[in-house]
């Protein structure tokens, strides 16, 4: 008798061969549908769990000296001495530039010579007025013409004090734009100066947001050109208008910059924190969606149930969970794709970073 061969249904019946033979030397019987008969899928497990979700708002904003000036010179005259470098650190008061005041030092000297002399004047007939010798009103002349000497003398020297250029507050330098010799006059730029021990950093918030800031607030900024480091600031003040297109808010923190790392007009990342609270997770590779839905796969007796759920907050590869499963509810996380509803699945239990081991990654690959 021949028989068929059946090639393509992983079995193989020839010439002279019962179909059942192969059966009796060991080869896997099919299923209902032809192929091998498999054990459970092997899945990757995480339980549902309470966890704190940190809900964080950022925004982009720009910093500021705490103080800033552009150093100009009083009166247009020459610059005989430039007592400073690009960048250097300054002190209130001291002297940055001088500019030539022989002819104020001149009046000064006249100035003074003339105040000395109507003192003496002045000293005179008040010793002779004590004596009756004089009459009281030369003795007043005398004392008007001393004063008015000595207020003479005062406003040369604050004109010759105008040609000494010194810092205001304490701070840092920019460039130095002049040199020895330079015709300076008001209103050209000489350097500039930044008081940076603090810097102001000025950001804008969508007013939904505005019940949650407040003076005090701590927050944390982040710049790009020190992308490990964070700075905390403190929010000092917020704008007093709405901006009517936006509809957002402007907002100033202060940041203490003893290191003096940050400088006025960097970028930085702003992250606020608005709520922190616990809430039921599970890990966002366990989720499914289809349309609007979404699901998960659970665990139960050694078989895969498919949940609808409700989800909210994500965070760091989390997902909130406000309906559909309770906590300690184990769901499948790895092997998803391969399961349907009602299929035996063999578990393994995720590890703490939310990975299988190595062997148990080779055994679902099989």
């Amino acid at each position: 008798m021949t028989w068929l061969c059946f090639v393509g249904l992983n079995l193989m019946a020839c010439d002279g061969e019962e179909p059942g033979a192969n059966r009796a030397r060991g080869t896997p019987s099919t299923g209902s549908r032809g192929g091998f008969s498999r054990g459970p899928t092997l899945v990757v497990t995480r339980a549902a769990e309470i966890r704190t979700i940190i809900e964080v708002v950022e925004a982009i904003g720009t910093t500021l000296a705490n103080e800033s000036v552009t150093i100009t010179a009083k009166v247009t005259d020459t610059i005989s001495r430039v007592n400073f470098e690009d960048g250097e650190h300054v002190k209130t008061g001291d002297v940055l530039v001088e500019l030539a005041n022989e002819e104020e030092t001149a009046l000064l000297a006249e100035a003074k010579a003339n105040v000395d002399d109507a003192n003496t004047q002045y000293r005179r007939l008040e010793g002779l007025l004590e004596q009756g010798s004089v009459p009281a009103s030369q003795v007043d002349e005398a004392q008007a013409r001393f004063s008015a000497a000595e207020a003479r003398y005062q406003s040369i020297l604050a004109r010759l004090d105008d040609r000494l250029v010194r810092a205001p507050f304490d701070g840092m330098l920019g460039f130095r734009n002049v040199s020895t010799g330079t015709l300076v006059t008001p209103g050209a730029t000489i350097t500039t100066l930044d008081d940076i021990s603090v810097i102001k950093l000025d950001f804008s918030i969508p007013e939904v947001y505005l019940a949650f800031i407040v003076p005090g607030l701590k927050l944390v900024a982040i710049s790009p050109a020190y992308p490990d480091m964070q700075f905390p600031a403190t929010v000092r003040t917020i704008n007093s208008r709405i901006d009517p297109i936006t509809r957002a808010a402007t907002v100033r923190a202060h940041i203490v910059n003893d290191e003096q790392l940050l400088r006025p007009g960097m970028l930085m990342i702003v992250k606020i924190t608005t709520a922190v609270r616990e809430a039921l997770m599970v890990p966002e590779t366990a989720l499914m969606q289809r349309k609007d839905e979404v699901f998960v796969f659970t665990v139960d007796d050694g078989q895969a149930q498919i949940r609808q759920i409700k989800h909210g907050s994500r965070s760091d590869g989390w997902v909130e969970v406000l309906e559909g499963i309770e906590v300690g509810e184990v769901v499948i996380t790895e092997g998803v794709i391969k399961v349907r509803q009602g299929s035996a699945v063999s578990t393994a239990e995720a590890k703490p970073n939310g990975a299988s081991s190595r062997s148990q990654k080779r055994q679902a690959a099989s």
